[in-house]
């Protein structure tokens, strides 16, 4: 490609760049619909969080108890009630009576990510250009961790727009003190306070962590804490109460205490000292799990790092460093390793990127310019300028994690449909190839230093391929799908008059989302028992098959089965066979004879 032509392409994809730009919001929202809607609306109940939160949403709802937080009749006191509330007024609002549409409490989740992507660039504003802060927050909308928190009934997706918030407030009071600008109005520092205070009734002390890691981080660097007085700490701190203290406080009176000494005692008491739920990883798992949570801004991240160390003097970056460092370093040493647990720090992983990614086109087209200059002063070329050692060595790194990256999601879309449903068909094919193609164009387009079309080829192949791996390859997963097919198979044998069915060996919380809150989970002698007395359908796992049996034995009592449904229990790791059985109701004394 000749210097003429590729300054041409440039010239057009940076006059995209600025098209898109002057309809910001607008641009991402489209962008964001287009990845995230289809798995929102095909995936079924995911085990377990997701399950386990709506369903606590949805006995909220059933219950009209909007403080206490319960799975059927167990306490979840983990996490407090903010999500639950947005789940239920999500469902209350568009579920139209139903209660067990799984899509009606992802939208907190959907809003939340776009609200996110939203503030990412607004954040970005503060001191990027508006083509460098879209381009910045389509890289933090196109990750894959996010894209996974987008269509999931879970915390993480809001708790990102609660902390995009706060960090957008905090850097604006930074930047104001350090560079000399006008300082943030009062009430944009009260609402950054009051988006601090929504994120502890999302997910408790998360966004105040990254919050006071950032301040801390970035005082102790500059040794002046001076800053801090434009933050507002008394009003501010008097708002956070304002929201958090009622719920708070009536959830200490109504379980005693009790929430606390779960909440943080044992789950967060749990997290720090050992793996929990057998989630214990060594340092360095998040780093390595990048490769595919940050794909395809990937590309653009590990040599990123050289842009923070050589402007490391400007606050704009030093803030970036400050939010990024201290939190990464806490979660790598936490034995307990999710991977959102790093997605607070992804919004400014992807301004850094940005900033790296289009600071290069800066340099190519100057570098252009001056050799068109010589060329028309028919003067000698200049000898090419070359990168700095590290600079290309992490730039290497970069392409080989988004290779892995590729193969590994163009692998899942082959693979999984074979191991997993019905098989890989002609269309499922044609669509991972026509991710590969894209993504290794991408590739070889920022081998040749052309950062932003290397971008545009990214951005297409995960549009190709994030809506086609949710409404095409997920659905044709049915061995995956043990609940839904558990459901409407326990749906399809019911009779009126039956009492709730039996769980036994197979108890997750998506079939109980699925068959609905008095669903009896036990084992299978309780399942046994609960038949002999009530009659109804048991469902069965092979591993309790044996206890049931001996135990309606034991109790005289008669059952048929009456289907089965098999596949693969993702949450153990192992196949399961499920046996639906009818049991006929023991009574335990004779009917009186008739007077």
């Amino acid at each position: 490609m000749t210097d003429a032509v590729a300054g041409e392409a440039l010239g057009r994809l940076t006059a995209l760049l600025s098209r898109l730009a002057r309809r910001p919001r607008l641009v991402l929202l489209l962008l964001c619909l287009a990845l995230w809607t289809p798995g929102l609306l095909t995936l079924p109940p995911l085990d377990r969080d997701e399950s386990r939160f709506a369903q606590a949403s949805k006995q909220m709802l059933e219950t009209g108890n909007f403080v206490d937080i319960r799975f059927g009749a167990v306490p979840r006191y983990k996490k407090p009630v903010g999500i639950y509330w947005l789940q239920a007024a999500a469902t209350a609002a568009v579920g139209q009576g139903r209660l067990d549409q799984i899509w009606t409490y992802r939208l907190p989740s959907l809003f939340g990510a776009i609200l996110a992507v939203w503030l990412a660039f607004w954040c970005a504003r503060a001191f990027m250009d508006a083509e460098t802060a879209i381009f910045a927050a389509a890289l933090l909308g196109t990750t894959l961790l996010l894209a996974v928190e987008a269509t999931i009934a879970t915390t993480d997706a809001v708790l990102l727009a609660t902390v995009l918030a706060v960090q957008g407030v905090l850097m604006r009071v930074y930047l104001a003190a350090r560079s000399g600008g006008s300082a943030a109005g009062s009430k944009l520092v009260l609402a950054g306070w009051a988006a601090l205070g929504f994120g502890i009734l999302v997910k408790g002390p998360v966004a105040p962590a990254v919050a006071t890691l950032t301040i801390a981080g970035l005082s102790l660097w500059d040794r002046d804490w001076r800053w801090l007085k434009g933050i507002k700490p008394w009003a501010g701190l008097a708002i956070v109460a304002a929201i958090v203290a009622p719920w708070a406080i009536a959830i200490a009176l109504r379980t005693h205490g009790h929430f606390y000494e779960q909440s943080l005692g044992h789950d967060f008491a749990a997290k720090l000292e050992g793996g929990q739920e057998s989630h214990g990883q060594l340092p360095g798992y998040f780093l390595l799990l990048s490769t595919l949570t940050f794909w395809p801004a990937v590309l653009f991240l590990a040599p990123s790092a050289m842009t923070a160390i050589r402007r490391r003097g400007e606050p704009a970056m030093r803030f970036l460093a400050a939010w990024i460092v201290p939190w990464w370093v806490i979660v790598e040493l936490v034995p307990t390793k999710l991977p959102h647990y790093i997605l607070p720090v992804y919004p400014a992983l992807a301004m850094l990127a940005a900033v790296w990614a289009l600071e290069k086109r800066e340099t190519q087209k100057a570098k252009k310019a001056t050799a068109l200059e010589n060329a028309e002063e028919g003067g000698p070329p200049k000898p090419p300028v070359m990168e700095p050692l590290w600079d290309r060595a992490l730039s290497y790194v970069a392409a080989l994690q988004f290779v892995l990256g590729l193969a590994a999601l163009t692998a899942a879309a082959i693979i999984l449909p074979g191991r997993y449903g019905d098989g890989t068909t002609w269309w499922l094919a044609t669509l991972a190839c026509l991710f590969a193609a894209l993504g290794l164009g991408a590739l070889i387009t920022f081998l040749r230093r052309a950062n932003l079309a290397a971008a545009m080829l990214a951005f297409a192949a995960v549009l190709v391929f994030y809506p086609g791996l949710t409404a095409g390859v997920a659905p044709r997963l049915g061995q995956l799908w043990v609940s839904p097919r558990a459901a409407a198979a326990a749906r399809s044998l019911a009779q009126p008059g039956d009492p709730p069915p039996a769980l036994a060996g197979y108890t997750e919380p998506s079939l109980v989302f699925l068959l609905g809150t008095d669903t009896r989970l036990t084992n299978g002698r309780g399942a046994a028992d609960a038949g002999a007395a009530e009659g109804g359908l048991a469902l069965v796992e092979e591993s309790e098959r044996p206890a049931f049996l001996a135990r309606l034995a034991e109790l005289e009592a008669d059952a048929n089965e009456v289907g089965s449904v098999t596949g693969y229990n993702y949450s153990r790791g192992r196949r399961v066979h499920i046996r639906i059985y009818r049991v006929k109701a023991v009574l335990d004394e004779p009917p009186p004879p008739p007077e």
